[in-house]
């Protein structure tokens, strides 16, 4: 089935609060990483949040651009006071933002978008960035 740009505004308002609780999760696991071993990925995770909130404000443009309201609604962030578990929960939120922008380009490209198409490029690729720092800091 064809996507609509209502549909899109959808998903990409549901990317939005993706994105809030990202930016929200990685300030509290970078305050609650306990470990000299975890002092890098720690200094990481603060960057990590303030590149989750570009990707919000990136967001909420494009939503209004497309003619739709940007939500306020964040997605239910995960705790753990497990250094290794509160890196896992951050992998997985960067692995599901992988699938969701790679699904979101071939979207935008459909509707024949290819301005939303590049800021998503653009996101997508960060997202990778922090995949690879999790994994890294996780030993995978």
């Amino acid at each position: 089935m064809p996507i609509t740009k209502e549909k899109l505004v959808e998903l990409l308002n549901n990317d939005l609060s993706e994105e809030y609780r990202a930016c929200v999760q990685y300030t509290q696991h970078q305050g609650v990483l306990k470990g000299a071993m975890y002092q890098n990925i720690q200094k990481e995770l603060i960057i990590h949040a303030q590149e989750e909130l570009a990707h919000a404000l990136t967001l909420a443009n494009q939503i209004s651009y497309l003619g739709g309201f940007p939500t306020v609604i964040m997605a239910a962030a995960k705790t753990s006071k497990d250094n290794v578990e509160m890196l896992q929960q951050d992998l997985e939120g960067e692995n599901g933002a992988i699938e969701r922008y790679v699904a979101r380009i071939k979207q935008s490209e459909e509707l024949n978008l290819y301005h939303l198409a590049q800021q998503l490029r653009n996101i997508l690729a960060v997202e990778q960035e922090h995949a690879m720092d999790l994994e890294q800091a996780l030993g995978k």
